[in-house]
């Protein structure tokens, strides 16, 4: 006949019933003085401070201090199992009396369930992927310590401090909680309360914290949260709005592919970006040092459209879908407010555009001055397939071409084939040939553009085995 619902802060329920002659189960009932009769669960810590009372073998008893160690006793002994324990206990009523402060108290212990909800299977390895990419994996949760402890140990979240509770979280100061979440990693008996304390507490130490939620009251935390991710089937529409993302599964380890991917897009834009950057800066070099050496304009205007729409156009989409590298999980996240260029990346992007510069200049100059009427075409080829190896190279900071194979970003293979194929289309068609003012090129000319695209790769592979060889000698040290 009434209910009074669950709530983080009383961690139980009650519901009214009204009582009826006979009463199949509850003998142990005052019979003919109670019209109703009110039933409560929940956490067992709390429900025993509210029992005076305890149903054992003979019927009611007192709820002595024997008694309530023996129900503690066996509470952890099921909660070390890591199950829930649910404690369930009742009230007689002389009416539908609904007050909380009357119907919750005074109650009968009748004993506990315990239920097994255990993580699923892939939980597990998403934890250690979390791990092995220098993200820290902290347990939240309104269970018993216990509980807590026993299914973190099975997922793989530990720590050397020990699980922290609600009631110990609210003792400390906001300086006491930062030092406590920089070496927690489990919070059990806590509330809603306690989660936006703890995400703005890591958050105070530098820490970029993403926070799970699905109730009502997690709408803060999750709004706090750097990332707010909600729960797509469980979640309420208020954690909904208040998250930044959406998880349609409920799955921890969908989070854990979200970071792949994302990892991976930075990834991708970052190689973009240098390569594009150092692309052009050598264009420029080209533009602005040729004419200094006595030279035309090295590129028409139309021919310097064509090797941006090819390089930044072709290959650059090419480089945008780039598949995750290898170890991508297994590195720390960047720091906030890190640029593509962190890292020796711009100096790698100036010296790379300005070899590509220098190689293109030198290979014009020498042509021009041996009056050779395609000197201007030679530049223009030399450009095109000095990115071409440059794309190729970029791919990954550290990994060989040879380790990472054609077939591995087929998108890119095919895309580099056709740039290549255009340029020569637009060298030897003689429409094409006309329309961009080039002379078509011997095959020895033609060979020397591909040789010194060829040297450029060498010469960024050997880069990228001198950092893999600093690494492993570090490492080893």
């Amino acid at each position: 006949v009434a209910e009074l619902p669950f709530d983080s802060d009383r961690k139980r329920m009650t519901t009214v019933h009204a009582v009826r002659t006979p009463l199949p189960g509850l003998a142990c009932l005052p019979g003919g003085e109670s019209t109703h009769v009110a039933f409560t669960k929940g956490a067992v810590d709390g429900l025993l401070r509210l029992s005076s009372r305890v149903l054992g073998p003979d019927g009611i008893e007192p709820s002595t201090e024997a008694w309530q160690d023996r129900i503690v006793a066996a509470h952890d002994e099921l909660a070390a199992k890591g199950l829930r324990v649910l404690g369930l206990t009742f009230r007689p009523l002389e009416g539908a009396d609904t007050d909380p402060a009357h119907l919750e108290e005074d109650l009968v212990f009748v004993g506990m369930v315990g239920l097994l909800d255990p993580p699923r299977a892939e939980v597990r390895e998403a934890v250690a992927r979390c791990v092995s990419a220098g993200i820290r994996p902290i347990m939240i949760t309104g269970d018993h310590p216990l509980t807590a402890r026993r299914i973190a140990a099975e997922l793989g979240i530990a720590s050397a401090a020990p699980a922290l509770t609600g009631r110990e979280l609210d003792a400390m100061t906001g300086a006491e909680l930062e030092a406590a979440a920089a070496e927690t990693s489990v919070f059990a008996r806590v509330s809603p309360e306690h989660k936006l304390r703890i995400v703005q507490a890591l958050q105070n130490r530098g820490h970029v914290a993403a926070m799970t939620g699905d109730g009502v009251n997690d709408a803060p935390a999750l709004k706090r949260a750097n990332i707010g991710l909600a729960m797509g089937i469980t979640g309420t529409d208020v954690a909904k709005e208040a998250s930044d993302m959406v998880l349609l599964d409920d799955n921890f380890a969908t989070i854990v592919a979200a970071v792949e991917e994302g990892r991976t897009i930075y990834d991708n834009l970052k190689r973009f970006v240098r390569f594009s950057v150092a692309g052009n800066l050598g264009k420029v070099l080209v533009m602005v040092l040729g004419p200094l050496l006595g030279k035309p304009l090295p590129l028409t205007p139309l021919q310097l459209l064509w090797l941006n729409l090819l390089t930044d156009g072709l290959l650059g989409l090419g480089l945008g879908v780039e598949p995750p590298e290898r170890g991508v999980m297994r590195r720390p996240p960047y720091p906030p407010g890190e640029g593509v260029f962190a890292r020796g990346g711009g100096r790698h992007t100036v010296w790379v555009g300005a070899l590509i510069g220098a190689v293109a200049l030198a290979v014009g100059a020498g042509y021009f001055f041996a009056g050779d009427p395609a000197w201007q075409t030679m530049v223009f080829t030399t450009l095109a397939f000095l990115q071409v190896a440059q794309a190729l190279a970029v791919r990954s900071d550290r990994e060989s071409i040879l380790t990472l194979g054609l077939r591995s970003n087929l998108s890119l293979t095919v895309l580099a084939a056709l740039t290549l194929g255009l340029q020569l289309l637009a060298v030897y068609a003689p429409p094409l040939r006309t329309f961009f003012g080039v002379e078509p090129l011997p095959l020895a000319d033609l060979a020397l553009a591909a040789g010194l695209a060829v040297g450029l790769l060498l010469v960024l592979e050997t880069q990228k085995w001198l950092i893999r060889r600093k690494v492993h000698t570090t490492t080893s040290e």
